[in-house]
């Protein structure tokens, strides 16, 4: 919700602030946090450092921002998981929704990955909260399935986790991945085939 006292963004400078988070992402994606500066930044982002220190007011705002929305969009297939669907299918729904968050979205996902691999720093408010919750919920609804038979027994957590690992892998790792399959293959094809038949034959009851 944007709050009714701050000022309304001039078309102008929504598209800077947009070119300035997509420079950030680039920057951040490539070098981590630590390693990003407000200069690389301004470049990718075609703006001058002041432009960008206008807009944001230090390289920890523009970070903050680019997690935030990245956490959404990581969430929503989570989100979409419909209790009242059938088990099989919505598990793997959510791993194909996020594997295809993986290709579609391999800088934001090591982005993410780079935040966790130095404590998160930025995010543990947001990791103890609203993904908790979030995650609770989708644990009960699998462990409601799970008590009704209608998906094998597995400990929902670590499912998640699994789902996670097995999907992100492919964004995080794409580099080894292409290397070590060599040309001809189609990492995300091939991964939405082979991860399908795995947890269909995981939890099918």
């Amino acid at each position: 919700m944007t709050d009714q006292n701050e000022p309304q963004l001039t078309r102008i400078q929504q598209k800077n602030r947009e070119r300035i988070l997509e420079g950030a992402l680039t920057a951040f994606s490539a070098n981590g946090f630590r390693g990003a500066t407000i200069d690389q930044i301004a470049e990718a982002a075609g703006l001058s450092k002041p432009n960008v220190l206008y807009y944001f007011g230090s390289k920890d705002e523009i970070h903050k921002t680019l997690l935030t929305a990245l956490l959404d969009m990581w969430l929503a297939p989570m989100l979409a998981i419909d209790p009242r669907g059938d088990p099989l299918d919505e598990v793997l729904d959510y791993v194909s929704a996020k594997l295809r968050l993986s290709r579609d979205f391999p800088r934001e996902s090591r982005l993410f990955a780079y935040e966790i691999l130095q404590g998160a720093p930025h995010l543990n408010e947001i990791l103890g909260g609203r993904l908790r919750m979030l995650v609770d919920e989708t644990v009960a609804i699998l462990a409601a399935w799970i008590d009704e038979g209608r998906l094998a027994q597995v400990e929902p957590h670590h499912l998640i986790f699994s789902i996670w690992a097995l999907t992100q892998h492919y964004a995080d790792f794409e580099v080894q991945v292409r290397a070590v399959l060599g040309p001809g293959h189609d990492p995300f094809a091939e991964a939405e085939l082979y991860l399908e038949n795995l947890f269909r034959r995981m939890l099918q009851v």
